[in-house]
């Protein structure tokens, strides 16, 4: 006689995850340029922190200082020779045509000074956002052009995953989903989050839609380019029966478990075709072949067949914590809400 371990079906609650990779990135990355030509005076340091605003770089600015000097001389000028023809203008001594030559250099005057000013606001870099100086690509006295990458500037005390899920779940995954994002192998731990952004378009390569769950990282724990396991939550289920995937027999003629028939006087075994659902952490839903109250053979069943008697050894339900089918993933149960 065959022994055996059951686990008797009652409806449960279950979970359907999406498990997939994904990659770290900063929340703000960005490669600050030179705006205007002319030496470098100033570069900040290698892993300096600037607050937004702040000067990262500055370009020699003694040339578009006296740029600004002239260009404001001559519009002052201008100004001074507009204030005194509009009088002028208004009683009829000078022509409409002779005042619009007037107002016309004056305006000219103004642009070329706001041009000048912005060039001499453009030697100063500032940072657009606090963050830390992560790569220098050139050195202090070197000439640079408009365009000229400078530096990298990095804030990760917020950091965002990116990861690529299959196209067949694109209508199941939406902003504030739940998800898991497995960090324990940088010493970083388990973190819960929600999906923050959902793609919108399949990649016609990978046929994948890309995700992104935003973090804080104020420890600076989690560094751009680590990669990650997500449990990305695609529904909750209640009230299922749920089988360890252990249980599950496949052959030519499908899927089937073996189920305890119980007499007065033995025990025996018999096949059951049954049609699964969902599968999560080794754990699979039952949507056909089995009710509430099945005793399902989960350990030995490989070693029964039709017809032949068994001795259950070990009974277990649903909610026991022993037993293979509660073996699985490592993680805790995705939330849910």
């Amino acid at each position: 006689m065959t022994q055996v371990e059951t686990l008797v079906m009652e409806p449960t609650s279950f979970t359907d995850i999406i498990q997939v990779t994904g990659t770290v990135e900063a929340l703000d990355d960005a490669t600050l340029s030179a705006q205007t030509d002319g030496p470098v005076t100033m570069l900040r340091d290698l892993g300096v922190r600037v607050n937004a605003g702040d000067p990262v770089a500055t370009v020699d600015a003694e040339e578009a200082e006296a740029a600004v000097e002239q260009a404001r001389a001559r519009f002052e000028l201008a100004q001074d020779r507009f204030e005194r023809q509009e009088p002028l203008y208004r009683d009829s001594i000078i022509s409409a045509l002779e005042f619009e030559q007037v107002r016309s250099d004056r305006n000219q005057a103004r642009a070329a000074l706001q041009q000048a000013e912005t060039r001499l606001s453009n030697t100063i870099v500032d940072a657009p956002f606090a963050g830390t100086v992560e790569e220098r690509f050139v050195e202090v006295g070197e000439q640079v052009a408009p365009g000229t990458r400078l530096a990298r500037l990095v804030n990760t005390r917020r950091v965002k995953v990116t990861a690529g899920v299959p196209e067949r779940y694109a209508n199941d995954i939406q902003d504030g989903t739940p998800v898991q994002l497995d960090f324990t192998r940088y010493g970083a731990g388990v973190r819960t989050a929600e999906v923050t952004f959902v793609g919108n378009t399949i990649d016609p390569e990978s046929r994948t839609f890309t995700v992104e769950v935003t973090l804080s990282n104020e420890d600076r724990t989690l560094k751009p380019a680590m990669s990650t396991n997500l449990r990305v939550t695609r529904a909750v289920l209640d009230s299922t029966l749920v089988l360890p995937r252990t249980a599950v027999l496949r052959d030519e003629t499908g899927t089937h478990v073996y189920v305890v028939d119980r007499s007065d006087t033995t025990a025996v075994a018999r096949d059951r075709p049954v049609e699964l659902g969902p599968e999560t952490g080794g754990r699979l839903v039952v949507e056909d072949g089995l009710a509430p109250g099945d005793e399902v053979i989960i350990v030995g069943q490989n070693n029964v067949s039709p017809g032949a008697p068994i001795d259950v050894t070990d009974r277990y339900d649903q909610s026991s914590e022993a037993g293979t089918p509660y073996e699985g993933s490592s993680l805790p149960t995705p939330p849910t809400e």
